[in-house]
């Protein structure tokens, strides 16, 4: 493909990812994200959970400074398929980015524009590094510099010929030429600091700063394991969600599961939570001390996953577990977009692993076998050995079959 062929390609109009959230509810579900995630949010493992019914994906963060300034980075860091065949099922792709100034967000933006549906800007990041640069989480004590730099932004894709109308029923480009600025974010421990926060970011009612919103309901030192603050989700999203589509991510482990109950989640999820909204618990169990309920979120738009998807990429697609057709999914993408061997083996171990769901028993692979997988050295001994393992679990061959 020459220059200008690429060049057209690549320059295609793209779906703004508000009609994605239009499209979602006019299925009656939620929209589906893969979060960002450090190293494994690659263009390959992007191609594999949309396939599975993700709708929109999330590049790891990029810190913009280095992408403004190193060519290498922007080959890094951004990775996007120029393959016509595969232009014609593009993953809906937002770039994110790490920023604290204004200007080196909005140059960022400008780079990535062309490749991407919208960029985003990372508040949530709870790393101590980036803490330590300002950057990530740290942001959440700076609402005037993220608005500040929210602003910029949209002012330079404007200027670029990327802006949409956000207050007109119709503005959003139908030429597909907009792109979208959203944040995600954390909380604080004391939400009023939250909402005054999402206040100032978001803007007034004629003209609004971003387009939506990504809510990760843990403060910046919340590890994990610990469950997401249902009580401050619940507040978010009834105040903000009437405003602007929020997507939640945190605990998005399969979707019948889930501690919270919305008219767009179909099944409804089998959990519930105590009145205290700090607990979650079966449905069928109740207590004389904690009568049950079910959280109801009308205002949610969306879920956002990452460790439930890196070992399930076929989550959004009603799967508790991962299948062996993700697998093949996956084998074939990495064949047309490479990724570094160990990297490639991890996401393996990962979707072979028992996952997340109710059932950990139901493994691809069994932990000796997925030492083995871990130690293998080249791709040849990898395709060879999962061909092998897929054959011995259902008598059919064939891992890799190149489409």
């Amino acid at each position: 493909m020459d220059s200008e062929e690429l060049q057209y390609e690549l320059f295609q109009p793209k779906i703004h990812p508000l009609k994605l959230f239009d499209i979602a509810k006019s299925q009656n579900r939620l929209l589906y994200a893969c979060a960002p995630m450090v190293r494994y949010s690659k263009l390959a493992f992007r191609q594999t959970v949309h396939r599975f019914g993700t709708d929109l994906c999330w590049t790891p963060m990029i810190l913009a400074k280095e992408f403004n300034r190193n060519q290498f980075a922007r080959d890094s860091d951004l990775t996007v398929s120029s393959s016509t065949a595969q232009q014609q099922q593009e993953v809906p792709t937002i770039a994110q980015f790490g920023a604290n100034v204004p200007l080196e967000l909005e140059r960022a933006a400008s780079l990535a524009a062309p490749f991407v549906n919208g960029v985003d800007l990372n508040c949530g990041c709870p790393q101590s590094w980036a803490c330590a640069e300002v950057l990530g989480a740290a942001l959440m004590e700076r609402r005037e510099l993220v608005r500040d730099m929210v602003v910029a932004t949209r002012g330079r894709l404007a200027r670029d010929g990327w802006a949409v109308d956000l207050g007109h029923p119709s503005g959003i480009e139908s030429e597909g030429l907009g792109r979208s600025v959203s944040v995600k974010i954390r909380v604080h421990k004391d939400l009023r600091k939250t909402m005054d926060f999402i206040t100032t970011v978001i803007g007034d009612e004629h003209r609004r700063n971003i387009d939506w919103l990504t809510i990760h309901p843990r403060t910046r030192n919340t590890p994990s394991s610990t469950p997401i603050n249902l009580e401050a989700l619940e507040i978010l999203t009834s105040t903000f969600g009437p405003k602007l589509p929020i997507l939640v991510s945190g605990d998005v482990f399969t979707l019948s599961t889930l501690p919270y109950t919305s008219h767009l989640l179909i099944p409804q999820p089998t959990f519930t939570i105590t009145s205290d909204t700090t607990s979650t618990t079966s449905s069928n169990t109740t207590t004389a001390s904690s009568p049950q309920r079910n959280l109801h979120l009308p205002h949610l738009s969306g879920l956002m996953s990452a460790r439930a998807l890196l070992a399930n990429p076929a989550l959004f697609a009603g799967h508790d577990t991962c299948p062996w057709s993700a697998v093949d999914v996956f084998m074939n993408a990495v064949a047309r977009a490479p990724l570094p061997l160990k990297l490639g083996i991890h996401h393996l171990t990962e979707m072979c692993g028992p996952g997340f769901g109710p059932d950990r028993g139901a493994a691809l692979l069994a932990k000796k076998e997925r030492i083995k997988l871990a130690e293998m050295g080249n791709w040849v001994d990898v395709v060879d050995f999962m061909d092998e393992a897929r054959r011995g679990s259902d008598g059919r061959g064939g891992v890799v079959r190149f489409v």
